[in-house]
């Protein structure tokens, strides 16, 4: 109604025509008639001939009473129409009326006195068959009691998408009475789960007709505004039985719950596949920085947007952890992930740097207490207690950290360093199921971690004994010019036993060694420096280069579990010529000025450490510019390849040296040749003979 009472109609809401077939007047078959003061008929709709089966014709101008009506209820009947035209003015009530196929039936009656505008009067009654009544009746009130007794929120909205009717689930879902929904639309009522969306939907049911079912959102009602919920809506298109559409029907199910337990699964298999990914991809080397790295990329994105680990420096040092005490805990940091670069990550240390964090620093107090340090909600207060300093204090606030965890690295009962945790991308707090999974996460890495920081100090000892063994420069010699190399393994080996040496011998002569334990560690270093040590010894006696092999083989026979290969030569510049003996070791490579480099022939003999088998020495005449390579087989031999095509990758690679420089060269031989992945150290030397006064040119030979 408008202001003055006036009706308001939308258009379309007052149809012309006939009736459209099907409404619920229909259904009921409502029947109209008219009794004159004397209760003959005078009106009768095409209704009551449905109802009762006689035509307007048979029923118009007979009493109705007589029509109608069992003699056995006449007395009543005659009443009750006394009632309605006297005082009373109306009567309802279900009366049994005769059918014209002379049946009796139940039929609901509302009658009333008419009067015209001659004061006379008149009887109006509108019947109905009262079964047909009492079935709509109880359907009406099943639709009733389901509507508002149901847990599942039921609403119907106009053609314009505003709210008709909405029962009390709905009303409880979002937190708004039905009074309130009326006439208001979708993004009125829960603005903040993309009204705009839901009225999208809406409309393309009206237009098509086609339900949505089943669609799944999840927000936050005016009823619960601070915590997320689930539910299953689906929307149907409303018509009347000609079609005419009349609105449009929501259902929403509350699917919390079932949301709730299928976010908490999901994130179960999260976890699982992370530990599951921990034991895979931890631990992959014996390095200790890699270790370290691993852990760090695991945990990002999945877990944390800035991760780090860091190792107590006293640590790797092989002190013990920093006691309980208020000193401050010294670290190095091993590794660095971030999600994104941003200010968070210019806040943390980089790989390498030492840094020192006061006792009330929340990662000092997880490497003392050896317990996660959880901070759900960072404040300003907090940023402070994380940062090294106030500088990258406000890069972390500037950055957004929200939310931080700390977890001690424990390996073997001790702390050696903790992993830190950042989030700013992910608005999730750390919870305390992260904090679980972070320490098993930190748990399962701590003994890698450990691990690779003993191999390192054990093969940093190693390393320090064998460059100790080696000849540091190339001593000035007499006729040759010296460039040699020496590469330990890489990270995920150990140091091995090769090694080199150039010895000044009298009358201007030249020992040169290269030699290979085989095995590694400690106890191969050690071995190759007693080798070094004899074979200086017995190069004192003058011996010719198949005797000093002869007496390394002794030794080396006596070692437990070693055996080496080694070539001996000596150089005489004065004569020209080489003389070279072979201890089972790859041949040494000639390089001939206007020739292609070739291998030499030698008797290869068996590794020191066999004993009893004769070694023999050959001899070679050089000219100046003539090079000789020796070489250890850390240089040539790669996995998966055979040694004769390495061989020969070596000589093509001489060949492509032509720069003249021994150092050069020596480069460039590593960098072509030697197994990326460095699973061998190397012992490489290269000599060029020198003009000489007494040197000859003589041509190669035995």
């Amino acid at each position: 109604m408008g202001t003055g009472g006036t009706l308001h109609l939308k258009p379309g809401q007052l149809r012309a025509g006939p009736a459209p077939p099907g409404s619920l007047m229909d259904v009921l078959t409502v029947a109209a008639v008219v009794l004159d003061a004397e209760g003959r008929i005078v009106l009768w709709s095409p209704q009551a001939e449905q109802l009762f089966g006689y035509t307007a014709k048979e029923a118009l101008g007979q009493y109705a009473a007589r029509l109608l009506v069992d003699d056995q209820h006449l007395d009543l009947v005659i009443h009750l129409f006394g009632q309605v035209m006297g005082s009373g003015g109306s009567w309802a009530g279900v009366f049994p009326i005769r059918h014209k196929d002379g049946t009796t039936r139940l039929a609901e009656f509302r009658n009333m006195r008419l009067e015209d505008e001659r004061d006379d009067l008149y009887s109006l009654g509108i019947a109905t068959d009262e079964a047909t009544l009492r079935t709509i009746e109880r359907d009406l009130a099943l639709s009733s009691r389901l509507v508002s007794q149901s847990p599942i929120g039921l609403a119907v909205l106009d053609t314009d998408l505003r709210y008709v009717a909405v029962n009390p689930a709905l009303e409880k879902l979002n937190g708004i009475s039905a009074e309130g929904h009326l006439g208001r639309m979708p993004r009125e009522i829960v603005p903040m789960l993309g009204a705009e969306e839901i009225e999208a939907a809406m409309r393309q049911v009206l237009e098509t007709g086609v339900p949505i079912l089943d669609q799944d959102r999840v927000g936050r009602t005016p009823g619960d505004p601070d915590h997320d919920r689930a539910w299953s809506s689906s929307y149907y298109r409303l018509e009347d039985p000609s079609g005419h559409v009349l609105g449009i029907a929501i259902s929403l199910v509350d699917t919390t719950e079932r949301h709730q337990v299928a976010l908490e699964a999901e994130h179960a298999r999260r976890h699982l596949a992370l530990v599951a990914d921990a034991s895979v991809r931890i631990g992959t080397t014996l390095d200790l920085y890699q270790t370290a790295q691993e852990l760090a990329d695991l945990t990002v994105p999945r877990l944390a947007d800035i991760a780090t680990v860091d190792v107590l420096d006293c640590v790797l040092e092989g002190s013990p952890a920093i006691p309980e005490t208020q000193a401050p805990a010294v670290f190095r940091a091993l590794a660095l992930t971030s999600a994104e670069r941003s200010e968070a990550v210019q806040a943390a240390d980089q790989p390498g740097r030492i840094a020192t964090y006061g006792p009330d620093r929340l990662v000092t107090r997880a490497v003392r207490t050896g317990r996660p340090v959880l901070l759900p909600h960072v404040g300003d207060d907090d940023l402070p207690r994380i940062a090294r300093d106030q500088e990258a204090a406000a890069l972390l606030a500037h950055a957004g950290v929200h939310s931080y965890l700390a977890v001690p690295l424990t390996a073997r009962g001790e702390v050696i360093g903790a992993l830190d945790l950042k989030r700013t991308r992910n608005p999730e707090p750390f919870d305390r199921d992260d904090a679980m999974l972070a320490g098993e996460l930190a748990t399962r890495a701590a003994i890698s971690i450990d691990n690779a920081r003993l191999y390192q100090s054990v093969r940093n000892t190693a390393l320090t004994l064998q460059r100790s063994l080696l000849p540091e420069h190339p001593p000035a010699l007499v006729g040759l010019e010296i460039a040699s190399r020496y590469q330990p393994a890489g990270a995920a080996s150990e140091v091995g036993g090769d090694w080199f040496d150039i010895i000044p011998l009298s009358h201007d002569r030249t020992a040169l060694v290269v030699g290979d334990v085989m095995g590694n560690g400690i106890g191969a270093a050690a071995t190759m420096g007693r080798l070094r040590t004899a074979t200086q010894a017995f190069t004192e006696l003058d011996l010719a280069p198949d005797q000093v092999l002869h007496y390394l083989d002794k030794i080396t026979s006596g070692l437990e579990h070693y055996i080496a290969t080694c070539i001996y030569a000596v150089y005489d510049p004065h004569h020209g010529q080489c003389r070279i003996a072979n201890a089972g070791h790859l041949p040494p490579a000639l390089v001939r000025a206007d020739r292609f480099p070739e291998l030499i022939d030698l008797p290869v003999g068996a590794p020191l450490g066999v004993g009893g088998i004769p070694f023999r020495t050959t001899i070679l005449h050089l000219s100046p510019g003539d090079r000789l390579v020796f070489y250890t087989d850390g240089l040539v031999e790669i996995r998966g390849q055979d040694i004769e095509t390495r061989l020969t990758a070596l000589l093509a690679n001489l060949a492509a040296a032509t720069d003249g420089s021994l150092d050069n060269m020596c480069d460039r031989l590593l960098d072509n040749l030697r197994d990326p992945a460095g699973h061998d150290d190397v012992a490489l030397l290269i000599a060029r003979v020198q003009p000489d006064a007494g040197a000859g040119d003589c041509p190669t030979g035995r």
